[in-house]
């Protein structure tokens, strides 16, 4: 059922995987050091074709503050603070309670309901672009950073619910029902008991959330317009100047952009990881 290890492996396959891992894993981040590299790059070698060669000098201060001196990137990185962070709160409060519900209580129309949160993360989101636009419009909120809030709000409690709801079903159902039997409120229950064994899916699903958002492209340019209200992701073309497409600091730029996810998983991984193995053991 499960793959054999690969130490119990014949010697030819221990032998392909020792070569397989490394060529795939260079592949895997031949993108990234491409990108790396251009980012400290001058404008010169790119217009010389010097795509992947030595960089003729290194100017990793002179990209890198550019990129905030001649562009307002600071603003767009702000913006996707105030996207990501409401959206997070946001998703992980309702998840919980909503999949606190699906897993304690059991009711007509529950398993319904939990397939309705399921089948929405398989619509493909592009069909829902008019909608959504003319929704936000409708609100009040379109070009704006609400519209953002809202609509990932929407759209990762769907997700959300899923992993919580499992989680929840994984946790030791006496305690529930000893804390019944003490006449201790449902809301007590939820917020003393569930919601402390919950840690490790919630760091899980915020560091999840927080990427997702944070890396969206397609509905910062559907919802948004202008530096007041764009996140990073859809910011990045400013770096760029009328004529000339300033390659070197849209890539610092982009490499800037990709830190905060890339630290906040660094910082929650035990969490990440405990609250994706725990999460998975029952559905």
């Amino acid at each position: 059922m499960f793959p054999t290890p690969v130490q119990q492996t014949s010697r030819p396959t221990r032998i392909a995987y020792q070569i397989a891992l490394p060529v795939a894993l260079v592949l895997w981040l031949l993108p990234l050091i491409g990108v790396a590299l251009t980012s400290i790059r001058p404008a010169a070698d790119i217009t010389a074709g010097n795509y992947w060669g030595w960089p003729s000098s290194f100017n990793l201060i002179e990209n890198y503050s550019a990129v905030f001196t001649n562009s307002p990137l600071a603003a767009y990185i702000l913006n996707s603070f105030k996207v990501t962070i409401p959206t997070v709160i946001g998703a992980i409060a309702l998840s919980s309670l909503t999949g606190f519900a699906l897993a304690i209580y059991k009711f007509r129309s529950n398993l319904l309901i939990f397939f309705l949160f399921v089948a929405g993360n398989f619509i493909p989101f592009q069909i829902l672009m008019v909608p959504v636009r003319d929704l936000s419009i409708q609100m009040g909120v379109y070009n704006s950073v609400w519209a953002l809030i809202f609509f990932h709000i929407a759209f990762q409690t769907g997700f959300c619910t899923l992993f919580m709801r499992n989680f929840i079903r994984t946790l030791p159902f006496e305690l529930i029902e000893a804390a019944r039997i003490e006449d201790v409120s449902e809301f007590k229950i939820f917020w003393h008991i569930v919601l402390p064994l919950m840690r490790p899916a919630l760091a899980a699903l915020a560091v999840l959330v927080f990427t997702f958002v944070w890396n969206d492209y397609f509905w910062a340019t559907v919802l948004t317009q202008g530096a007041h209200a764009q996140p990073v992701t859809a910011g990045l073309h400013a770096l760029n100047g009328e004529w000339i497409a300033a390659w070197h600091l849209v890539s610092a730029g982009s490499i800037v952009a990709a830190l905060p996810p890339v630290l906040m998983f660094f910082l929650m991984q035990k969490h990440f990881i405990a609250g994706l193995t725990l999460g998975a053991v029952k559905s």
